[in-house]
């Protein structure tokens, strides 16, 4: 854009038509040159009047000239120095906002109560404490002590700077207080958790200056808490008048904690409802396992949006419907102008096409994921790496993990775990000795997924050095995992004696899989003895599933005492235990196929 200079122009000219098509530096300079040349940039008035008008002008260039001329040209009226203050406030850049005030005071311009205002909010926003005090004690010498909104904003410094014990006794000595003052101190009890704190001072607030903020700050308390729940209704009973926050907090309350009969009942009787209202019961539905009634209410909303799309598809991963939350996701795309996925949709995609084994959908979400600009990192890394190396591609995970710059502990637990499933334990060892030699800081999981790979490569001295790093230089204190883990790789390779010892010196009680492990290693080793001391404590303890039993029956197959293997298939029958079949898929021209096992083929199956 050019600017024309023309002498005997009238001043109207520049505000509403240079000042409002000012958006470049260059177009600032080409302005700033016209006011000099024209002789305008002496005419304070007009001056003082682009001052405010490139004050709040969205571009930085007008907003940083607008400075230039207040600092340049002397003005001392408190009003335009507010106006760079609160410019600079609503760009974002506190900063600047404290530099200009501390210039204010040094070129003499008288502060007002809107400037202190205004500086104790910055304050707050930094969370600068010791500025925030220099400012109350200017308050004090001003005389502005008994103006309530200046005493509402020292009370916010205080409560961001993490000191509301300050925060109150300013409350304490305010003369006149406001239910924004009220609702600021039960807000910031709220937040530091303070539960009792904020209910006395609650109870104790006049009756005429409880509004709505102030109960369903109240209540949105108790929600948090995981006992709350009757303080929070009892509250929402006693609410003189609720608006839809209110509705939404108890549905949402209800909804966690499982109550979804009250839930109902809320949600019939709320005079308006929002897209907040039904995502919370679509949640709610979805969290005890009543898809049905999830998805009836899903498909009921005058209104979706991502959020209860998210809901839905995560109910349905949750609970192991995995295509039905790849179709929902699949329709969120369809509806692209509606609808754009955020990384709560793509993970939870990603979960879903993992556990189907769906390598075209990863392959898919990956590809949609690169156009729109989402970057390979953080969750969506982890899952993406996940995905990959379940479906078998395991140097596709491998480059994506790679890829990523900033890699955290859950990436590096993904690849090693990816390289475990797929047998290349040395390598996931190699990974892990890298990890230490980068200072990269293991975690429980870490250790979990080393351990698995090298159990299912037979390294024993790698898996006995592993445990011990754990627990002599991380000290990690083992979990039951990792003892089941160490087992594994013990009974796999033979040592079925040692790995008994190991189980029997643990300080953790074993669970019914370090146990089904053990046998299994007697099994597949001919270690009949061990075995039949683990077959009479497995069959005797009536807490363990109907797998240990099953195993035990194989144990006795293997041996040819099929004598015992009748007595106890018949007593699972008696006790009416049921194994749970083994399941398998298989991906064929973008279908996933399911099998399970003992089940009769039909004529698609044999296909397959």
């Amino acid at each position: 854009m050019l600017l024309q200079v023309n002498p005997v122009q009238h001043w109207s000219f520049l505000p509403s038509a240079l000042v409002s098509r000012c958006k470049t530096q260059m177009e600032v300079n080409q302005l700033h040159g016209n006011l000099i040349t024209s002789g305008h940039i002496h005419n304070k008035s007009l001056t003082a009047k682009m001052v405010v008008d490139l004050a709040f002008s969205p571009h930085k260039a007008c907003s940083d000239f607008a400075r230039l001329l207040l600092f340049e040209y002397g003005f001392r009226d408190a009003f335009l120095w507010n106006a760079i203050i609160r410019s600079a406030l609503q760009a974002g850049e506190p900063v600047i906002a404290l530099q200009v005030f501390v210039l204010m005071l040094v070129r003499g311009v008288l502060v007002d109560g809107y400037t202190l205002t205004l500086m104790l909010k910055s304050c707050s926003k930094m969370r600068l404490l010791s500025q925030g005090r220099q400012i109350h004690g200017l308050v004090c010498k001003l005389g502005l002590s008994s103006r309530v909104i200046v005493q509402n904003c020292l009370i916010l410094m205080y409560i961001h700077c993490g000191v509301i014990e300050f925060g109150r006794l300013v409350f304490d000595r305010m003369p006149k207080k406001d239910s924004f003052s009220y609702n600021l101190l039960i807000n910031g009890y709220v937040k530091c958790k303070k539960v009792s704190l904020a209910r006395e001072l609650f109870d104790s607030m006049p009756q005429h200056l409880k509004n709505v903020v102030s109960w369903n700050t109240m209540i949105a308390c108790y929600v948090r808490l995981e006992d709350g729940s009757e303080a929070a209704q009892e509250l929402f009973d006693k609410m003189p008048k609720r608006d839809l926050f209110s509705w939404n907090l108890m549905i949402d309350l209800c909804a966690r904690t499982g109550k979804m009969d009250l839930a109902e009942s809320l949600f019939e009787k709320m005079p308006e409802k929002d897209v907040v209202s039904w995502g919370s019961m679509v949640k709610g539905f979805s969290m005890i396992g009543n898809l049905n009634a999830a998805r009836a209410i899903f498909d009921a909303m005058p209104k979706r949006d991502v959020i209860s799309c998210n809901a839905m598809i995560s109910g349905y991963v949750n609970n192991g419907y995995y295509n039905e939350a790849l179709k929902v996701f699949h329709d969120m795309l369809g509806n692209a102008a509606k609808f754009t996925p955020d990384n709560v949709t793509l993970l939870t995609a990603l979960t879903a096409a993992a556990h189907l084994g769906c390598i075209d959908i990863g392959i898919a979400i990956h590809q949609f994921m690169e156009e729109r600009g989402f970057p390979i990192k953080g969750r969506l890394g982890v899952a993406l790496i996940d995905l990959f190396a379940k479906c078998g591609d395991i140097e596709k995970a491998i480059h994506l993990f790679e890829g990523i710059q900033e890699k955290k502990i859950d990436h590096w637990n993904a690849v090693i775990g990816g390289l475990a499933i797929h047998g290349y334990g040395d390598l996931a060892f190699d990974l892990f000795l890298k990890m230490e030699s980068l200072s990269v800081e293991p975690d429980d999981i870490t250790f979990i997924v080393v351990l698995h790979a090298c159990g299912h490569s037979g390294m024993v001295k790698e898996g006995l050095i592993c445990f011990e790093i754990m627990r002599r230089f991380h000290n990690i204190v083992p979990k039951l995992q990792h003892y089941g883990c160490m087992v594994d790789i013990l009974s796999r390779v033979g040592y079925v004696e040692e790995a008994s010892k190991f189980v029997h010196e643990m300080p953790i009680r074993p669970n019914d899989i370090i146990w089904r492990t053990l046998l299994s290693g007697c099994t597949n080793h001919g270690k009949l003895h061990t075995g039949e001391q683990l077959a009479h404590h497995l069959i005797g303890n009536l807490n363990y599933s109907s797998s240990s039993r099953v195993i035990v029956s194989n144990m006795y197959a293997r041996f040819g005492y099929w004598e015992y293997v009748r007595r106890l298939r018949k007593l699972m029958i008696q006790e009416d235990m049921d194994k749970i079949p083994g399941c398998s898929w298989i991906e064929l021209e973008g279908t996933v196929h399911e099998f399970f096992a003992g089940s009769v083929s039909d004529l698609l199956g044999e296909k397959v």
